[in-house]
């Protein structure tokens, strides 16, 4: 059912402060300003073997004000909600702007973007998780927990629940108003059982992914939570006794609950145009996918389409405007294989010559300044395109990769390695069983031009994370990727086990 912003939230001075805050900061000569105040929710439970050992109910309420002073940014920020304060913190972030000019090597100018006047938008979901009692999510997760230890092959069983609760109120200097909500919940349950014959020890994870929803996705329909859990003792007790892969060339087909991280990581962050221009190269990396390439690099194969997105519903990402006044739009990254579009914010797409940013700014607090952010990024699926039993039965000798796990990836986004939850032998177009200590292994654009076919509609999951990590000082940010299951030809495998050495 929609939602209205919390009246509680609306009760806070917001028009006030940023009317004190933009004033001043305009009559010290700010050629841009903007002011946020945000409010952010967050409560974590945690619990071991059906008991709740870990649980914090925290609030992070505070303001800050961003400005343009000849051609430099400054930034402050306060948890002091008072108009005295607002102009205080204007004025410390035009100094902050004067004291960095000297040391500016570019005057920040902003892409252009119409005026939203008080318009407000809050996240799809039914009921805000913040209105449960702890007591009912405890005993949920407890009850989930003691299924799976009811089982022989479970030894321990781990459950947590993450659940945010964002609201933000943003103005600046031009007449932009929004007032924003929404809410994401991440549920995990995992099962950890030891082999006796073998001592070998490992786990599985459910594939529920983490979502732009309400506690309905906790007992409604929208994830069948009592079949994945029926099937983990049994799923965990195969994968221990499972044989190792044999390394060598397979065709894989990879299921959404795996293939959302390798998005992520060799597209997601590789078409962050500030990424892409070196401006995160001290920390989060560089690209291969460099501005000259926009238009001639052959990312993939031309069944490839990908797009950045910021409205679609539950996304993690998703989002009214962003944190510069940007409303969410939808565009290409990737179309018939081919590199069309990067993630932009709006200093970086007047810098490179865009008419208009994508909203792809995110500040992940009130105390930290906006930077270039990623938006729902996902691989579309063929209009009228086979089931994964299809694409399986379409593959003599190969891998199913179901879930996510480890990964690793160099600084410019080229060569990775992927593991997973569970693998399955192919043989002949059907299963034949579980295998384990697989990694596959590729480059970038070798792998994605590797794709001979993605699955339809039917298979099409959105996955995704909590903890996008960027930037100096480090922020976080939740982020969805979409896709469907794929079929890969002749992508190298690794032994893990044998890897290491072992």
């Amino acid at each position: 059912m929609p939602h209205e912003i919390d009246e509680n939230f609306l009760t806070l001075p917001l028009r006030t402060l940023a009317d004190a805050a933009l004033s001043r900061a305009r009559d010290l000569g700010a050629e841009h300003a903007s002011f946020r105040l945000e409010r952010i929710r967050t409560q974590n439970l945690s619990l071991r073997d059906a008991r709740l050992v870990g649980s914090h109910d925290g609030e992070d309420t505070g303001f800050a004000v961003r400005v343009i002073h000849n051609g430099t940014w400054g930034f402050a920020a306060s948890v002091v909600l008072t108009p005295a304060e607002a102009v205080r913190v204007a004025e410390q972030a035009v100094e902050v702007a004067q004291v960095a000019a000297g040391m500016n090597a570019e005057r920040i100018e902003l892409a252009d973007e119409p005026l939203y006047n008080n318009v407000t938008w809050v996240s799809a979901y039914d009921v805000d998780p913040f209105t449960v009692d702890e007591s009912q999510k405890v005993e949920l997760l407890a009850d989930w927990s003691r299924r799976l230890l009811a089982a022989e092959s479970v030894a321990h069983a781990t459950a947590t629940l993450r659940q945010v609760k964002e609201q933000k109120f943003y103005a600046d200097s031009k007449g932009t108003v929004t007032t924003q909500q929404r809410v994401r919940l991440n549920p995990t349950l995992e099962a950890f059982g030891t082999d006796p014959e073998s001592g070998r020890f490992d786990s599985m994870r459910t594939l529920a992914p983490p979502v732009g929803r309400g506690w309905e996705y906790l007992t409604g329909t929208t994830w069948d939570w009592n079949a994945e859990l029926a099937e983990i003792p049994d799923l965990l007790a195969a994968k221990l006794k499972a044989p190792g892969v044999e390394a060598g060339s397979y065709d894989l087909v990879i299921d959404p609950s795996n293939l959302w991280l390798t998005i992520h990581e060799s597209i997601g962050h590789a078409t962050e145009l500030d990424r892409a221009l070196g401006y995160e190269a001290n920390y989060a990396g560089t690209s291969f996918a460099t501005p000259d390439k926009l238009g001639t690099l052959r990312y993939g194969s031309g069944i490839m389409h990908v797009t950045g997105d910021r409205t679609v519903q539950h996304g993690l990402a998703s989002v009214g405007y962003d944190d510069e006044g940007v409303a969410g739009q939808s565009w290409d990254i990737v179309k018939d294989g081919t590199l069309v579009g990067y993630q932009l914010d709006r200093r970086i797409a007047h810098s490179f010559g865009y008419d208009r940013s994508n909203g792809c700014a995110f500040a992940d607090s009130p105390s930290h300044i906006p930077v270039q952010r990623m938006a729902n990024v996902s691989l579309q699926p063929a209009a009228d395109g086979p089931s994964t039993d299809e694409l399986i039965s379409g593959v003599e000798r190969g891998i199913y990769v179901v879930g996510d796990r480890s990964w690793s990836i160099d600084m410019q986004r080229f060569n990775f390695q992927f593991t997973g939850q569970r693998f399955y032998r192919i043989e002949g177009g059907r299963l034949a069983g579980q295998v384990r200590d697989v990694a596959y292994q590729a480059i970038t654009t070798d792998f994605w031009g590797s794709m001979e076919a993605v699955g339809g509609p039917q298979t099409w999951v959105l996955g995704g994370a909590f903890n996008c990590g960027k930037a100096q000082p480090g922020q976080v940010a939740p982020v969805s990727h979409g896709c469907p299951s794929a079929l890969f030809r002749g992508v190298r495998i690794l032994n893990t086990t044998q890897e290491s050495g072992r």
